[in-house]
C-alpha cells in the first residue's frame, strides 16, 4: 500500500487535534452547509449508524462555553470507522472546500537548511533542518549516499566531532506520502588534540598560519592556512598583494620552484561578510644556503598568540563616596580595545568576591604569548609597595583583607607566560592608615614584559571631569585619544603623560606614572598570531563567547492579536538593555503597550528608570546601537547576581476601540543566564591573592582616601630594580579661563569660572584647553 492509501485509510480520530479543530471552527459557523447538514449525509449513509439521541447531544455542545458540535459529531465518526478519504468526500458534498483542503494531505517543503561550518575537533557541533508538513515529518540525516547512524532527528549532533567525521551532509525528510531534501552542506574539522564542551563561535578565525620559507631551486614549496567559522570560509592565496590563479584551497603548493616564485605571501579567508587576512610570510628562493636565514627578518616584528583584557569600573559604592567616570571610562575603552582585536570583558560594580572570580575568568583566558590587559577604574590605596583596588562592598575603613591586592594579580598573570603585561590602574594612591598590615605576595618573575601606567604619582590624587550628565577620569581623557597608536606601549604612555602635563586644572597635583620593565618593542597594536588551533586558544575562545552570549531576538504573540518584538543589547559583560516594539496590531485596538516587570530580587532595575522611551532615560548614556523606533527601553546591571535564569514578565495594556476599559496580559519569559551570568562570578569562595601578611605598629588615624570625581591612588607596582621608572615632563599652557584653588586643611576646593554654566561645556583648541565641572575627594570630603 502506498503513503497515499495508508493516510487516505486513516481514521479520523488520529488526525492531529488542531486540524480537527479547524475543520470543527469551519462547520461550526456555516448554517446551511455546517454540522447539521454533514450530520443528515453521515446518518443517511448505512456505514455509520448515529442515533438521533448521538445527535442530539451534540447539538447541546452549543450550551457550552467552549463546546463543539462539530468536534463532538467528527469524535463519533471516527469512532464508527470514518476515515480521512470519507470525510473528505462529505465536506466536497456540502461543498465545504475549505474545510477538506485542511484534512487533505499537504506536501512538505524544507524552511531551515542547515549550514555548511568548519570547527576544530573535541567541539560540540549540530546540523540542523526543519520542515513543514502533514500530519508529521521525519528526518533522516546521509553522509553523501550513507545513512548517518541515529541521524534520524532534525539535529544532527556531533558530541564530540572528529575529524573523520568531515564531509558533507544532507538531510531527507518525508511524511509517509511525500519527501524533500535539504541543501548539501560541508563540515570541516580541524584537527584539535583537545576534547571541549560547548558551541564553537560563528566568528571566522584563522588556527594555522603559513609559514616563512627557504628553499633551493627545484625544492617543493607549500603554504598552509586554515581556519574556523560559520558558514564555511573561504581562501585566496597572494603574491607580492597580487591574487593567485587557482589559489582557493588551504594549501598553495608548487611542485618545483624558481626564483620568479620569491614573495610575499598571504592568505585571505572570508565567509559572508567577514574577511581576515592570515601573516605575511616571505619565500625565498636561492640557488644554494648561505648564511642568511629567514627568521633574522621575520622576527623584527611582534605577534601576540591571542589578545584579552579585563576591565572593572567601580562606581556605586555602598559605604563610600559613590563615582561617575568608571562607567564612560570603561564604556570608551572597550570600544577601543575592540578595535585592536582585543577580546574584552568589561564589568561594573562588582564585590570583593565578584572581583575576584572575574580575575580568576581573567586568568583562565591567558595563555603563552598572549598579551593581557588589566584596567581598573574605582577607589583605591597604596601600602608598602602594593596597590590595593576597593570593591564596592568595602566597609568603612577598609583594609587589605577586603580589597584586590594588584601585585598578585600580576603574580598569577606571570605564571601564564604572557607576552605582555598591562596594568592601568586609574584609583588613588593614598596611603591607607587604617591598614595596619604589611601584604607580601610571592615574588614576582624576572620578565622583560610589564607596564604599570598609573593615572597618577604616588600619594597624589586623580581626578574627574564632569561633562553634563557623563563623566572621564583625566587618565582616560588624554589616553583614549592615542590608544590606537602604533607605538610602543610605553612609548605611546609617555606621550599621554605629555599630554596630561598640558592639563592646567590639575598641573601639580596628577601626573601620570610609568613603571616598566617592557625590553621589546611591543605594542597594543600588534596583530594576533595563531600558528596552531591548541587546545589553550580554543578553552580561550569558548570561554570569552560564553561571557558574551546575548539573548536572542523573540516574537510574543497575545491572546488579543497583538505581537511585540523583544531585543536585548549589551552595554557592558554585566549590563543589558532590554527594548520592546509592537509589531502587529489588529485593527480593532486603539492603544496598547508592553512594559517588562517582575525581574527576579538582587538584579537593579530600578522602576522609576524601566520601559523609557529613550536609552539615556533608563541611565545608559553610551550605548550606540541602533534600535528600532518606538521602543521601550529597560537597562538590568548586575547580572552577574543571577543564580538562576533571568524570568521576568512582559504585560500588555490595551484598549478595544468601542470599549473605553483598558484589558491587561501577562506573559512570563525565561531568557536563560545572559552575558556574564553564565560564569557565575557571584558564587563560590574567596579566593585570597595575598599570601602572607604581617602586623605593623598602628598610624594615626585618617580615613583612607577613595578615588573621587577628581579620583587619587598610589600604587608602586614593582621594585626601581627591577622596572624603570619613566618620570614624564610637565609642562604648563595658556589656561582659557582664570582658575582659582583654595584648601582648607584636607579638603582641596576647584572654584568654577564665572563665565561658566551649570553644565559646563568643553573648550577644544590647539592646546586642548579645558572648561569642565571637575570633582575631587581626599580624605573622605567629596568637593566642588
Amino acid at each position: 500500500m502506498s503513503d497515499f492509501q495508508q493516510f487516505n485509510s486513516l481514521n479520523i480520530n488520529f488526525l492531529q487535534e488542531p486540524i480537527l479543530q479547524k475543520v470543527s471552527e469551519i462547520l461550526d459557523q456555516t448554517s446551511n452547509r455546517g454540522w447539521r447538514r454533514l450530520a443528515e449525509l453521515v446518518a443517511n449513509d448505512r456505514r455509520f449508524k448515529l442515533s438521533s439521541t448521538e445527535l442530539h447531544q451534540c447539538s447541546l455542545k452549543v450550551l457550552d462555553s467552549e463546546g463543539s458540535p462539530s468536534r463532538s459529531l467528527l469524535r463519533l465518526m471516527g469512532d464508527r470507522g470514518c476515515t480521512t478519504k470519507e470525510l473528505t468526500e462529505f465536506l466536497q458534498t456540502l461543498g465545504q472546500l475549505d474545510a477538506a483542503q485542511f484534512i487533505r494531505p499537504q506536501g512538505i517543503k524544507v524552511v531551515v537548511h542547515p549550514e555548511s561550518i568548519a570547527v576544530l575537533s573535541g567541539q560540540l557541533v549540530k546540523l540542523g533542518c526543519v520542515a513543514s508538513g502533514h500530519p508529521l515529518v521525519n528526518y533522516q540525516w546521509f553522509k553523501m549516499n550513507k545513512e548517518v547512524p541515529q541521524g534520524n532527528s532534525s539535529e544532527l549532533v556531533f558530541h564530540p566531532v572528529h575529524v573523520t567525521d568531515a564531509g558533507f551532509y544532507i538531510c531527507r525528510v518525508n511524511n509517509g506520502h511525500s519527501f524533500a531534501f535539504s541543501q548539501w552542506v560541508q563540515l570541516d574539522v580541524c584537527e584539535s588534540k583537545m576534547t571541549c564542551h560547548g558551541l564553537p563561535e560563528n566568528k571566522l578565525q584563522i588556527c594555522i598560519h603559513p609559514q616563512s620559507q627557504k628553499l633551493l631551486i627545484g625544492d617543493r614549496l607549500m603554504l598552509e592556512c586554515t581556519a574556523i567559522g560559520k558558514p564555511i570560509p573561504r581562501y585566496q592565496w597572494y603574491r607580492n598583494d597580487v591574487a593567485l590563479r587557482d589559489a582557493t584551497k588551504k594549501q598553495y603548493m608548487i611542485s618545483c620552484v624558481t626564483e620568479e616564485h620569491e614573495g610575499i605571501y598571504y592568505c585571505q579567508v572570508t565567509n559572508k561578510n567577514q574577511s581576515e587576512d592570515s601573516m605575511k610570510v616571505e619565500v625565498i628562493v636561492a640557488e644554494e644556503l648561505s648564511g642568511f636565514t629567514v627568521t633574522e627578518q621575520v622576527n623584527q616584528h611582534f605577534y601576540a598568540t591571542d589578545k584579552v583584557a579585563l576591565l572593572i569600573g567601580n562606581m556605586s559604592y555602598k559605604n563610600h563616596t559613590p563615582l561617575k567616570a568608571p562607567m564612560v571610562d570603561v564604556y570608551e575603552l572597550t570600544n577601543l580595545l575592540r578595535q585592536l582585536n582585543f577580546k574584552v570583558v568589561s564589568l561594573l560594580d562588582l564585590t570583593e568576591l565578584e572581583m575576584r572570580n572575574a580575575v580568576n575568568e581573567f586568568l583562565l583566558l591567558l595563555d603563552k604569548g598572549v598579551y593581557g590587559l588589566f584596567y581598573y577604574a574605582g577607589h583605591g590605596y597604596e601600602n608598602y609597595g602594593n596597590s590595593f583596588m576597593v570593591p564596592i562592598d568595602a566597609p568603612k575603613p577598609y583594609s587589605s583583607s577586603n580589597c584586590l591586592c594588584v601585585q598578585s594579580i600580576l603574580k598569577l598573570m606571570q605564571e601564564k607566560e604572557t607576552g605582555l603585561n598591562v596594568f592601568l590602574l586609574d584609583m588613588c594612591r593614598k596611603r591607607n592608615q587604617y591598614d595596619d598590615t604589611i601584604v607580601i605576595p610571592e615574588s614576582l618573575k624576572v620578565t622583560a614584559n610589564i607596564v604599570f601606567g598609573y593615572a597618577t604619582c604616588q600619594g597624589a590624587e586623580a581626578f574627574e571631569i564632569q561633562h553634563s550628565d557623563l563623566a572621564n577620569g583625566i587618565f582616560m581623557k588624554f589616553l583614549k585619544k592615542r590608544l590606537l597608536e602604533e607605538k610602543k606601549i610605553t612609548v605611546l604612555l609617555d606621550h599621554v603623560a605629555e599630554d596630561m602635563g598640558r592639563c592646567q586644572l590639575t598641573k601639580g597635583m596628577q601626573a601620570l606614572e610609568i613603571r616598566s620593565s617592557l625590553s621589546e618593542k611591543r605594542a597594543l597594536t600588534d596583530p594576533i598570531q595563531q600558528t596552531a588551533c591548541s587546545p589553550e586558544s580554543l578553552v580561550r575562545n569558548l570561554q570569552w563567547a560564553k561571557a558574551h552570549e546575548l539573548p536572542e531576538s523573540m516574537c510574543i504573540e497575545f491572546e488579543c492579536g497583538v505581537k511585540i518584538q523583544l531585543g536585548f543589547a549589551a552595554e557592558y559583560s554585566n549590563v543589558m538593555i532590554i527594548y520592546t516594539t509592537i509589531i502587529e496590531r489588529p485593527s480593532n485596538i486603539i492603544q496598547c503597550c508592553a512594559n517588562v516587570t517582575d525581574f527576579p530580587v538582587g538584579l537593579y532595575v530600578d522602576p522609576k528608570e524601566a520601559n523609557k522611551r529613550t536609552p539615556e532615560e533608563t541611565g545608559s548614556f553610551l550605548v550606540s546601537k541602533d534600535f528600532p523606533n518606538q521602543c521601550l527601553y529597560t537597562r538590568l546591571s548586575s547580572l552577574q547576581t543571577l543564580k538562576e535564569n533571568l524570568t521576568f514578565s512582559v504585560c500588555l495594556s490595551y484598549m478595544y476601540e468601542s470599549i473605553e476599559e483598558t484589558m491587561d496580559e501577562k506573559k512570563r519569559v525565561d531568557i536563560g543566564k545572559p552575558l556574564i551570568a553564565k560564569l557565575d562570578i557571584n558564587s563560590g569562595f574567596k579566593r585570597n591573592f595575598c599570601v602572607q601578611t604581617c602586623h605593623i605598629p598602628h598610624s594615626p588615624e585618617q580615613e583612607p582616601a577613595p578615588r573621587g570625581p577628581f579620583h587619587v591612588c598610589t600604587s608602586q607596582a614593582l621594585s626601581p630594580s627591577r622596572l624603570d621608572i619613566y618620570n614624564p615632563s610637565v609642562t604648563s599652557v595658556r589656561q582659557s579661563y582664570q582658575q582659582d584653588i583654595y584648601s582648607s586643611h584636607d579638603t582641596k576646593f576647584f572654584s568654577q569660572p564665572k563665565s561658566t554654566r551649570n553644565i559646563p561645556e568643553e573648550i577644544t583648541d590647539d592646546n586642548d584647553e579645558f572648561n569642565y565641572t571637575l570633582y575631587a575627594s581626599a580624605s573622605g570630603f567629596k568637593t566642588y
